[in-house]
């Protein structure tokens, strides 16, 4: 019996050595614990307590993590050879190192996942800013309010502040996409198409020679011209 308890103790004292954290002294309901939950093992950890080798973490409640204390470490090695222990502290690092590889696994696959809710997000936004699906609101005579839409409000404010002129699509599209931080030339270039075809703007054609005009990216395929100023249809 002597040499069973002595090695529990000196089991239970190279555990909590590889438990900074500390443990429960008696394992439970499947948590560990440094001693097993029989007569013995409470025994033992009756004993480490009062020798000073292990001192509880908190209050003393059952349960409650024990820690081992400097007598516990000097009475363990002149019990166990320095090697030894060593062996095992190493085996208990290099199972936290693939603990924290484990989790670190985990935390970037929940990073990839939010980078995609975000970009979902994102587009689903965009998407409501432009959605061609939101009713106009409409004037007291009934028709639909130019300022319901970013590009007729920006396209409005341009021709009034130009004497009518045409908008260049760069232009425009710097104007709407203050507004709108989301929005791509893509979008853009939809949009312009939907107004066109409900006849809500007018799209004009670059005059000029094509290797001269500014911006070419901003400006937008209509039929067989290439659009490039915009107007009101109002006027």
């Amino acid at each position: 019996m002597a040499d069973r308890s002595t090695q529990l103790i000196l089991d239970a004292l190279s555990r909590a050595l590889a438990e900074p954290a500390g443990l429960p002294l008696h394992a439970a309901r499947g948590q560990p614990g440094l001693l097993p939950a029989t007569v013995l093992g409470r025994q033992v950890g009756q004993r480490c307590l009062e020798a000073g080798w292990l001192r509880p973490a908190g209050d003393g409640r059952p349960g409650d993590r024990v820690l081992l204390t400097d007598r516990g470490l000097t009475y363990l090695l002149q019990q166990r050879h320095p090697r030894l222990l060593l062996e095992d502290l190493v085996r208990a690092l290099e199972a936290r190192q693939e603990q924290w590889a484990d989790l670190l696994a985990v935390v970037h696959a929940v990073q990839r996942d939010l980078e995609g809710l975000r970009e979902s997000i994102r587009r689903i936004l965009e998407e409501l800013a432009l959605s061609p699906t939101d009713p106009a609101p409409a004037t007291s005579n009934g028709t639909a309010s130019e300022s319901s839409d970013p590009v007729l409000t920006e396209l409005a404010d341009w021709q009034a502040g130009h004497g009518g002129e045409d908008c260049p699509l760069p232009e425009l599209y710097r104007r709407v996409a203050a507004r709108l931080p989301a929005l791509t030339i893509g979008r853009f270039h939809d949009r312009l198409r939907r107004l066109y075809a409900d006849r809500r703007v007018a799209l004009h054609p670059w005059t000029g020679p094509l290797p001269e005009m500014p911006e070419p990216a901003c400006a937008l395929l209509v039929g067989h011209e290439v659009a490039y100023y915009a107007s009101n249809r109002a006027g």
